[in-house]
This record gives structure tokens, sequence and C-alpha cells, in this order.
């Protein structure tokens, strides 16, 4: 069968960086190509990079297809977990696939107002965005050949749109992370996205930076990560609220039970202390917790 490049589908995902690309290319050399390439119909989904180098040195591959795409789609939402699943996604490439499952759930979400789904139709699907095939169930009617789960016939699956909070999650980074990419991506001038994939700033800066217009965003990347440092400082400053003023000191003379206020001072210190401790806890307990999500992927290359 001749396989059949859809440039657009390669480039739905960003590149291995050169590095990547050559310890792929070491890898097949001495251990040969033992994932499959996935295809739909003649189309490379899944593998391109392999391909490219198989093809190059002339190493065998394997193919597979999977049948249960209906459309491009169906194509992009399963090239979107795949990639999530793995460890060597960059937080910033996980918060863009994220937002474009988003934008396809959204789309295929029906307008207000129109007919229910039928009973028995996968738009009754269980709101966690499970789909309505029993994966752990056994035999062909749960799935192929390939090992791939089977929708009954003529039906479409379209999960629910997640929240911004579930998203977040199955993609392993924070909700306010995946907030900042989704402005990022919607008010960051091309500079400034070049400059985060590069890991020249980082995602907290990078939308801050994109407050500023086009122009003082792409002279801040040209002058370097000092000044994107610098940029991103004067943004949060100036949305910083103004600081408080202090209360006047009262003369100590003037106090008139001078053990009552030491004794209220030292009240005030007393649950000051606490409430830092109980901050370090929390801070201590979610990076533990953003640790463990992010290394319980699964490792994988394309």
């Amino acid at each position: 069968m001749d396989i059949r490049i859809d440039e657009g589908l390669r480039a739905y995902i960003d590149p291995l960086t050169e590095d990547e690309h050559e310890a792929l290319e070491r890898s097949l050399l001495a251990e040969g190509c033992r994932d499959a390439l996935v295809l739909w119909g003649d189309l490379l989904v899944d593998g391109h990079n392999r391909y490219a180098i198989c093809q190059k040195h002339g190493i065998e591959f394997q193919t597979r297809q999977n049948t249960t795409f209906k459309s491009i789609e169906d194509v992009h939402l399963w090239m979107i977990e795949n990639h999530l699943g793995r460890r060597s996604v960059s937080d910033f490439q996980r918060g863009v696939l994220a937002l474009r499952k988003k934008e396809i759930l959204l789309a295929r979400t029906p307008p207000e107002g129109s007919a229910p789904p039928e009973a028995g139709s996968a738009d009754t699907a269980s709101s966690d965005g499970s789909p309505p095939w029993d994966e752990d169930a056994s035999g062909a009617a749960a799935s192929g050949a390939d090992g791939a789960p089977r929708l009954p016939p003529n039906i479409s699956w379209t999960p629910p749109v997640p929240s911004r909070q579930a998203l977040a999650r199955a993609a392993r980074i924070s909700s306010n992370t995946l907030g900042q990419i989704e402005k990022i991506q919607k008010d960051a001038a091309p500079e400034l996205v070049r400059a985060v994939k590069s890991g020249a700033i980082s995602i907290n800066a990078a939308a801050a930076v994109a407050s500023l217009p086009p122009e003082r965003q792409a002279a801040a990347v040209a002058g370097g990560k000092k000044e994107l440092q610098q940029a991103a400082r004067e943004v949060r400053q100036a949305k910083a609220p103004p600081p408080r003023e202090a209360p006047p000191e009262v003369p100590i003379e003037s106090i008139a039970d001078l053990p009552a206020e030491v004794a209220r001072l030292r009240g005030v210190l007393a649950r000051l202390t606490d409430e830092r401790d109980q901050l370090k806890k929390k801070v201590m307990h979610l990076t533990i917790a953003l640790s463990e999500a992010r290394n319980g992927g699964s490792a994988g290359d394309d």
C-alpha cells in the first residue's frame, strides 16, 4: 500500500527538536521500528518521523489501521490524546493541545434549542467524557483485531466539552497555567510564542508580556532573556495594587496598658506564623501532587 502524507496533519503536532530527531534516528538504526505506524485508510496518522527515517535508511516497519475514525476531527482528537500521554511534551505544548481539544468539542456541540439526542445515541454518554463502549469488555463486539475499541454501527461519539479544570487535569498542568497559555495564544506576537516554545521565557512571564503591544513584545524578545524578564516585571508592577499605607505609629508612652498591647501583638504574631506554616504545607502537597501527575504519563516517540 502507498502511504499518503498530509502536510497539515504532519504539522498538527509541534515537530521534534534536532536533538530529539537524532535520538529517534539512532534508536531506529539500533533497534528497528518496534511500534507500528497508525493509518486511516492510506493516510498516515501517527509515526511521521519514524516513517521518514525508515524510508531514508531502508528500515522495515509495520502498520495498523485505526477504524474508529469517522472524520478528520476524530483523527485530531486521537492525536491530541496520544501526545498528551507522552512525557516529552512540554507544558506549553500540553496547554496548546488541550485548547485544540476544546475547540473541536465546542464545534461539535449542538446549538442551544436543538432537539435532544435520541435515546441510545452516543450523545447520551456519561458526563465525564468516557466513550460509549465498554473498554474492559472482551470479544469482537468490544474491539477489533488491532485491539482498538469499536463504536456501535452508525454512531458517532462526541464527548462533552470539559471544564477548564478538567482540561488542565487531563493535560497535567494547572488551570491557571492553561489560562495563561490561552492568553498567549490569543494576544502574543509570533516572536513571543517562539520564545516560549524555545524556553527563553516562562509561560507565566510570557502571559504578562502578551499584554503589551505587539511591537513592544517583539522588541523584548529581540533584547534577549533579561529584556523579556524586565518587560514581564513592568507589566506585573503596573497591575499590582498600590501598597497599603502603614498605620501611624503610636508613641510607646501613649499606650495606656503596655502589657496588654504586648500580649495582643504576640497573638497577632502567633496567628500569622500559623498561617505561614499552613501555606507552606499546602505548597509542599501541591508540589508533590504535580510531580506525581507529571511522572504518571507513559513515554513515547512519534
